[in-house]
Parts: C-alpha cells; sequence; structure tokens
C-alpha cells in the first residue's frame, strides 16, 4: 500500500513530522537510518526555547531566513503544548536564561509518546519515485517526503567541503549517523543549499575522548571568563553569550585545538554548568591536560565540538524545498545563520510545519 507520507529520520524534527502526520490521519512511511529512534535528542538536555525578544533574535542570528524564524518565534509555544499534551515529561517549566523562553522536557518521553511505526536501520536511499531499485519497491511511486536526517555533523566530507579544513580535527558531539543523507536527497531532488551552509553549532570541550554521557556536562563554557587563544599563542575576543562564536573560531584553528587559561579571580564565576572552577575539574577528569602557572591562572586544552550543522537546504516558509519534498531539523537549514538558536525547538516547528504543507500538497 501506497504511504500518504515519507519521512526520513526519526530524531525530534522526524519524530514531529510523523506524529502530526498520523494525527492528521495520514498513513506515514517512517525510516531511520540508526539502530533506534531519538537522534542527536537523546544525548541533549532537552531544552526548547526561542529568544524572549523578536529584535534579539534577529540580531542574533541576522543571517538567517526571517519567514522560518518568524514561524520559529510564533509557533514554539503552541507546539510546546501540543508536545505536552501528547505526555511528553516537562522536567522544568522555564530556561532559567532571562534572554530565552521555553521548557525542559526528558528526551526519552518525547521518544516513547511520538514513535509509531518507525523503520530503524533503514535508510531512505533516494527519494520516493526516483526510479526502479534505488529505494525500494514500496517507494516506486511519487510520495511527499520529508526530509529530517539530521545535518552533516559527522560527515567529516561535507565539514570539510563546507565548514573547515580542519575538519578530521573536530570532535563529534552528535550521533555518527548524521551523515548529509536529507541534503543529498534535497540537492539531487531540485533543492538549494541555504544561509550558513559554512556555519556549525558545537560546544568547546576538553581536549580528550567525549563520552555521549558526558557530552553536556563536560562542555567548556565559560569563554567569557578567560582567555581563548589557538595552539600557536592567537588570541580571540568572545563576542557572544552563547559563546557559539568561540566554538565557530576554534573550529577553523589549526588542528581544531586551543587553550582556555583562566584568572584565579575568574574560577568562581558562575556558569549554567556550575562554577568556572567546577568545570575545569570535569576537564581534567576527563583527560584533558590542564596547566597550572605560579600566579594561580588555569589554562585548560580544548578543542572545537560539533553538535549539528546550521546550514542545510534552503526551505520557504513552509518548509518547502522542491517539488514534492520538505525539510524539517538541521535538513532545513539557515534557522540560526549567522548566530545561534534552538535547533530542538526549530525540529518541533519545523517537523510540525513540513508534514502539514506536504499532505495539503
Amino acid at each position: 500500500m501506497k504511504p500518504d507520507l515519507v519521512v526520513a529520520g526519526a530524531g525530534m524534527a522526524g519524530l514531529a513530522a510523523a506524529a502530526h502526520a498520523r494525527e492528521l490521519g495520514a498513513s506515514v512511511l517512517h525510516c531511520e537510518a540508526a539502530p533506534a529512534p531519538g537522534g542527536a535528542m537523546r544525548h541533549s538536555s532537552g531544552v526548547f526555547w526561542r529568544h524572549r525578544e523578536w529584535a534579539d533574535f534577529r540580531r542574533e542570528c541576522p543571517d538567517g531566513d526571517v519567514a522560518l524564524q518568524q514561524a520559529l518565534f510564533e509557533r514554539l509555544d503552541g507546539d510546546l503544548d501540543w508536545l505536552e499534551a501528547r505526555g511528553a515529561r516537562v522536567t522544568a517549566s522555564a530556561t532559567g536564561n532571562p534572554r530565552t523562553v521555553g521548557r525542559r522536557f526528558d528526551p526519552d518521553s518525547i521518544v516513547e509518546v511520538l514513535a509509531g511505526g518507525i523503520e530503524c536501520s533503514a535508510r531512505l536511499a533516494a527519494l520516493p519515485g526516483d526510479g526502479p531499485g534505488r529505494a525500494g519497491e514500496a517507494l516506486q511511486e511519487r510520495v511527499p517526503v520529508v526530509l529530517a536526517t539530521g545535518g552533516f555533523a559527522a560527515s567529516r566530507e561535507l565539514l570539510r567541503e563546507h565548514v573547515t579544513p580542519e575538519a578530521d580535527a573536530l570532535l563529534l558531539r552528535a550521533p555518527p549517523h548524521a551523515t548529509g543523507d536529507g541534503l543529498s536527497l534535497g540537492l539531487d531532488g531540485g533543492g538549494r543549499l541555504s544561509a550558513g551552509i559554512g556555519e556549525i553549532y558545537g560546544r568547546v570541550m576538553p581536549a580528550a575522548p567525549l563520552a555521549p554521557e558526558r557530552w553536556i556536562t563536560d562542555a567548556q563554557l565559560y569563554a567569557r571568563h578567560a582567555t581563548v587563544t589557538d595552539e600557536a599563542g592567537e588570541r580571540y575576543e568572545t563576542r557572544t553569550w552563547s559563546e557559539i562564536d568561540v566554538v565557530q573560531w576554534l573550529a577553523r584553528r589549526p588542528g581544531a585545538r586551543g587553550w582556555l587559561v583562566v584568572a584565579p579571580e575568574k574560577l568562581g564565576e558562575r556558569t549554567p554548568y556550575g562554577s568556572v572552577a567546577e568545570q575545569i575539574a570535569r576537564a581534567e577528569a576527563a583527560g584533558a591536560e590542564v596547566r597550572r602557572g605560579g600566579t594561580g591562572t588555569v589554562s585548560v586544552h580544548v578543542a572545537a565540538s560539533v553538535t549539528t550543522t546550521l546550514g542545510g537546504l534552503a526551505a520557504d516558509e513552509h518548509c518547502r524545498v522542491a517539488d514534492g519534498v520538505w525539510a524539517a531539523g538541521a535538513d532545513a537549514g539557515g534557522i540560526a545563520a549567522g548566530g545561534y538558536a534552538s535547533g530542538l525547538a526549530g525540529a518541533l516547528v519545523t517537523g510540525r510545519i513540513a508534514a502539514a504543507a506536504a499532505l495539503a500538497g
């Protein structure tokens, strides 16, 4: 039986798209390349947020697509109500950041309430109707498709092509299946690249092996309280509250490695992950080199990591990429171009938009 909609990917965007399509009465063929659903959300903090003020959103992400940004800003609160009404568990009713509005959810509960009939370990090989034998017998007829495969953070080749020559040195803070399937399929289907194709979201992390269960807690989020240098000693002045600019800069330095040098009077400064001193202790416990100077300064060896890509397929306000093709989440690039916005929020909002638009034709 031919489905009404194909959804590729079962992270936040794909889960939202498939669940919304089903509640609209559609039959959905939902495939996921990984052995289990959830994607990067499984390892996230679970916080869905938007900027409190529209002007701040535009100022902090000046290169982003205005229509998609407006959709995120205007729809997120209602979409969070939708998610909560479906049974996802809220663990905090606010973000704790006066610049933002949102909620924290338990990621596992989101998967539990949205997942249904997912074919895991099943990568979408081609767009439906693209030719015999390429996508399986069930997909030989043209069917609308929502691409929600999670961007290309795990593709060293695509990162090298679009983001940085130091791609091989970046620490991967994302699922290994986010290799750009959606980008490739969308371009094959007539789509084009979005703004922000050369940008990533990530965190400065200890220059040590990364354990997924410590992707959040081990982040070194105190560049504003430190002197930032690369391996050769070239300095960088932190410009943003999110410190996304530090990651972008470090990702392009030789080896994507550098140092955070902290004066003794800054060790007690508070951050989202505890005091600066507590974050440094976690870096040392993870195996990063930590040097202590005679004047009390502490230098931490750090590395740029990539969590997701900010650019992808250019999409209109309905998340349409090309004839019969829609994109959501990290596959729909350009929302946060030039800055930083919640990837989970963007995935939820664009997933629902894309599903409804694809079914409406």
